[in-house]
Formats: C-alpha cells, structure tokens, sequence
C-alpha cells in the first residue's frame, strides 16, 4: 500500500520490519524456549566443623592426605581470602543463614541454643520459594526441638543430624534428630550403626538420590574434626595416622579431615552417577579457623596467627573451593574477599531467587566471580569492610562475660582487631604482614579512627541471646 508522497518509502520500511521480525521469531524465540527448560543449579553445600585453613593440601598442608579436595580445587574455584562469619561454630551458622555480618545477625551467641526467630529468613526460606526441595545434614545449632529456630521451621523440608550444637560434640551419642523428632541410636554402640558421622553422610547421599530430577539445596554442615576426637578404628582413614609420632588427638583430627576428604569424594562420585554433575555446584568449607593448630604435627593454622575462637586470621580465614564442572572454570584461584553473610545472596542468584532475598542483608553476591563473567571485576561488587565480633559467655553466671567482646574487621589490606573491651586495639597491614606481628596502630590513628566510625554505623546490640530451658542436669533437650 502507498500513501501520498511516501515514494515507496513506508513500503521498504515495512519489509524490512517484516524480515526483522521473522528473524527474531526464527531465531530468538526458539533460544528463549530452550532457556525456560534449563533448570537451577542443585546446590550442595558442605560445611566442615573446625578445619585449619592449612589442613588441606590444596592450602599448602603437608600432613594431612586429603586427595579428593585436591582434584575438587584443580576441578573448581579456589579461594585464598574466604572467611567464616565468627570465630565460632553457633554465630557463623547465623551469618550464613541470615546474610547478615556479626553487627546485625539474630544468633550470636555460642550456648548452643539460642535460637532464630520466627521473623528470619534463612538461605533455605529463600531457595524453596523459588521451587528447590531442602534438606540439612549434620550440625544445625541455630535452634532446639520445640523453639522458633527449629530447621523444619527455618526453611528445611528435612533436616537429620544434631540440634543443639553441645549435643553434637558426642559422636556416638543416644539419639539424633530427624526431623523435629528423636531418633534412638543403638544402646551398644558399633561403628557402622551409631558412628553418627557415618549415618549423616548416608542419609545425605539418600536424599540427592531421591530429587536428582528436581532443583536440590543440600545443606550438610559435618561435625568433624569438631568436639571429642572420636573416629572408629576400622575406618581406612585412622590406619593412615594411628602409627604416627603425634598427640593422639592430632592423630585422630588427621584422620577425619581425610575421612571427610573421603566422603566429599564419595558424593562427587554420586553425582556423576546420577549424571547430574553438569548442573550441580558443589561449596567446601570450614566454619571456623582450626580448634587446636597443632604445630609441630598438622600445622594447621600455617603461616596464620591465631586459631578458632580468635579475630586473627587463624579464627577465621577458612578454606573454600566451589567447583561446577562447565559453568565454574577449572583451576583458578581468586583473592576476592568475602565471607558467609554472602553465602545467602549468592546461592538466591544461582536459584533464581533474588526477588526473594531480604532487604538490607550486609551480604553480596559472588555469582560474577563464581561464573567468569567478562568484566566480572566491574560487575563483582565488593565489601567496604568485613566485620567480626564474640561475646564470651559465663556459665556459672548465666551472663556475659565482663569485657567480653571480640572484634574484628578488615577494610582492605588493613585488620583490626581487639580480643577484650578493656584492650587496646591493634592495627595490621595484612598486604605486609599476612602473620599479623607487627601492631602499627599508633603509628595510623586516622586509619583507626575511620575503621571506628565504621563499626559504630554498621552495628547494633544483640536482642537478648536466651537458653531454652533444657530438661533437669542437661544443656540440651
């Protein structure tokens, strides 16, 4: 059709508009099509209780034989300046689940009880609104039988394992948690029915197994090497170490750190069975620095100051390797400083579920540097600074301790730290002294002064952090 005085023009127009469109159908709409039928990730998420940073070989450990993490790290991502979010098992669990750091998150205390609120909203809260089935595994510690901070009241379709996180110090204990329930364990304990450890990987395999074919997030926060070192003496691992010139506990923490080494090998394995290795991404870490370093035998807070329950490095820097065979490129290691308050942003982009993430969370996503993008470093966001705090507990009192209060934050390369309110604090430039020996902070007070003025903004008090009351001579249900 012509109009006056177009000259043709709106007839070319037309069928250039009219090729245009058949391209995009021919052409767009079948990738489109294609991309509603890719699913989520699956989402595994282990979660050892006490690793040093150094334990593992891929960290620089000479003690400890741990292969499948090794090939884990060739295989995936590595990170070298991951951190927990406190310096103990009860308040990084917190920040993890939250997204919120130490100044802000619900539990932080370490009794073992204090529990989440009904009004938080956890990493699996978030992933089961966007469709993903959730399941836990070993060690929750946010919450007893019967409270507001329960796993099947946080988000968990099931969780198996221990509660209160002082019941998960027995590993041949009477009885376990599934789902909000007690579980009896046999009354004589043998190594393959009641070894807990063992059960809790068991039941975990059980679960992949069954949601292969939908979006999974499993959480499995082990216990070992954390608590009494206990290991059976048929498990191949304690054959490795049980000769060795060490302190039988060294020798027995070796020996779950490479039994864990074992497990996580054997839930690779489970995935590439199920042929879901492609588009299943699996997280490794510790939850806090190293319970004892044990130098001279395992080393296994290495060149770093301090162990768990301490702001150093040693508290809380923590090994870290994520690996997603295609999507994850093989054999990097990235410096990108961040830790567990992230870990919820993070796993919300992988599923889908960004809409769902809670506003004002303290953390941020990591997905640009997870995946490789071009021009990940401007669309990777980055902390200002990263915050720690612990306040010690007196049991006797039932209080806080009087000056209790740890805390920590890193804004750069600077860290500051002070372990009691009634010490001074101490400055480190960690771009120099990674060892954190040489306190400069008389020699920086403006640097300190501004890390200050940061923690006063971005903190608030703790709401009371109650025990449940726990039955007549226990501290736990």
């Amino acid at each position: 059709m012509k109009y006056p005085d177009s000259g043709g023009r709106i007839d070319f127009r037309l069928n250039a508009l009219c090729v245009l469109l058949l391209i995009w159908v021919s052409q767009i709409v079948p990738a489109m099509a294609k991309a509603k039928e890719v699913k989520p990730p699956n989402i595994v998420f282990i979660m050892v209780d006490d690793m040093g940073y150094a334990d593992l070989g891929c960290y620089g450990g000479k003690a400890i034989a741990t292969p499948h993490l090794d090939r884990m790290a060739k295989e995936g991502m590595r990170f070298t300046q991951a951190y927990s979010g406190c310096v103990v098992c009860a308040p990084a669990r917190s920040t993890l689940m939250t997204g919120f750091h130490m100044g802000h998150t619900s539990v932080r205390l370490n009794t073992g009880g204090v529990p989440l609120l009904d009004k938080d909203v956890t990493v699996a809260e978030v992933l089961k609104k966007a469709g993903y089935v959730t399941g836990g595994f070993g060690k929750w510690g946010l919450g007893d039988i019967g409270t507001s901070g329960a796993a099947e009241k946080q988000g968990f379709d099931e969780f198996y394992g221990y509660y209160h996180q002082i019941h998960a110090h027995e590993y041949y204990p009477k009885y376990l948690i599934d789902g909000g329930k007690k579980v009896m364990l046999p009354a004589k304990p043998n190594d393959r029915a009641s070894y807990t450890h063992y059960l809790i990987v068991d039941r975990m395999k059980k679960f992949i197994r069954k949601h292969r074919d939908r979006p999974f997030f499993c959480y499995a926060p082990w216990t070992p090497p954390h608590g009494k070192y206990q290991i059976p003496t048929s498990d191949p691992a304690w054959k490795i170490y049980k000769d060795k010139k060490w302190p039988r506990n060294a020798k027995v923490a070796a020996a779950m750190d490479s039994m864990v080494d074992r497990h996580v090998g054997e839930v690779l394995a489970l995935l590439q069975e199920l042929k879901i290795d492609d588009r299943t991404i699996v997280f490794f870490c510790s939850d806090n620095g190293a319970a004892e370093r044990f130098d001279g035998a395992l080393n296994s807070s290495g060149f770093l100051r301090g162990r768990k329950r301490s702001v150093y490095e040693g508290g809380i820097r923590v090994p870290m390797i994520v690996r997603w065979p295609g999507a994850v490129k093989a054999g990097i290691t990235s410096n990108l400083q961040w830790y567990f308050p992230d870990v919820l942003p993070t796993l919300a982009e992988l599923g889908g579920a960004r809409q769902h993430v809670p506003e004002g969370i303290d953390g941020l996503s990591i997905v640009p540097t997870l995946i490789g993008e071009k021009n990940a470093g401007q669309r990777q966001q980055v902390h200002e600074a990263l915050y720690w705090e612990w306040h010690l507990y007196n049991w006797r009192k039932r209080e806080l301790q009087q000056n209790g209060l740890m805390q920590g934050m890193r804004m750069g390369n600077w860290k500051l730290v002070r372990h009691r309110q009634n010490q001074p604090w101490e400055l480190y430039d960690l771009s120099k002294d990674i060892a954190e020996k040489d306190n400069i902070a008389d020699q920086h007070a403006a640097v300190v002064k501004k890390m200050l003025a940061w923690i006063s903004a971005n903190r608030k008090e703790p709401r009371p952090q109650a025990e449940p009351k726990h039955a007549k001579g226990r501290k736990f249900n």
